[in-house]
């Protein structure tokens, strides 16, 4: 490959984002996915799969820290987590940080992709596939959700885009699954895309969600590679207290829980839930 080439992203028609490869680490072009990995001088190591990206190394931590500590401290006596997807780690990472879990559960339908991610993003994971509290089940997570007998506090969906391989954990049977699996004062999150340019995907998620759960919302945060703007998570619950705790509440929350974030804060917390006019408007419509 000459250097330098630049990569494009391909989500949106007419516009978006370009990076520098300044090194390819891995590429497996097949006639069902298109996987790189490269390096970036300003972002670090990068990963796209078909023309998206899914995770840079340099702002990953907005993302985890948001779908993390957001519901985690929401809780505040959480001690059973469960991840659906989250194969390259670094959820697990951020949830592994509270002390006061005993049981986090990871489901991810491919084990070829945890030790893929172990192997070339070893800094997402940062030795937390070998948590004592970690268990690792390979399956499809709407299967996963529907039969297991277990119950967990906080369920976080680290999904791609309802396209291709992440379409099921979008769907009505994947949110029932969630819902019939969460203890009383449960809080389930998922990534929900960016809505200036996929408010499809927060409008149909709230719809679904709203079936199951009596408290349904989102909250945001901006990532720079997630190209467009502001990046929407779902939340949704039984209890509307949930996302509405004081700030004096999470101050003291955090403190107690020892956590040393780089984006979240308890402030930005409590303000993610303010969500612009036009999304508010489509959800209403």
């Amino acid at each position: 490959m000459s250097h330098p080439e630049s990569w494009h992203e391909t989500l949106h028609q007419g516009f978006g984002q370009y990076f520098t490869v300044d090194r390819v680490i891995y590429h497996e072009k097949t006639d069902h996915q298109d996987l790189i990995i490269f390096d970036n001088a300003h972002l670090g190591r990068v990963m796209a799969l078909d023309g998206v990206v899914q995770t840079t190394e340099r702002d990953e931590f907005i993302y985890h820290e948001m779908l993390t500590h957001v519901p985690l401290l929401a809780h505040g006596a959480a001690k059973r987590v469960l991840i659906i997807g989250g194969g390259d780690g670094a959820m697990l990472r951020e949830v592994s940080r509270h002390q006061d879990l005993t049981q986090i559960t990871m489901v991810e339908i491919d084990a070829g992709v945890v030790e893929f991610c172990r192997r070339y993003l070893p800094n997402h994971n940062a030795g937390a596939y070998d948590d004592p509290r970690f268990r690792l089940v390979i399956d499809d997570g709407v299967n996963f959700v529907n039969q297991t007998q277990e119950k967990f506090d906080v369920i976080i969906s680290d999904c791609t885009d309802p396209i291709g391989p992440g379409e099921s954990l979008f769907t009505s049977a994947f949110y029932e699954g969630c819902a019939r699996c969460l203890n009383d004062g449960g809080i389930f999150v998922a990534q929900n895309g960016v809505c200036f340019l996929q408010q499809d995907e927060a409008v149909n998620s709230h719809r679904k969600l709203s079936h199951y759960f009596g408290d349904v919302g989102f909250y945001q945060a901006a990532i720079p590679t997630y190209y467009g703007g502001i990046m929407t998570f779902a939340w949704a619950s039984q209890n509307p207290a949930l996302r509405q705790l004081t700030i004096a509440e999470l101050e003291q929350r955090f403190r107690a829980s020892n956590l040393h974030c780089r984006y979240y804060t308890p402030a930005i917390h409590q303000g993610s839930f303010a969500l612009p006019q036009y999304l508010l408007d489509a959800l209403n419509a």
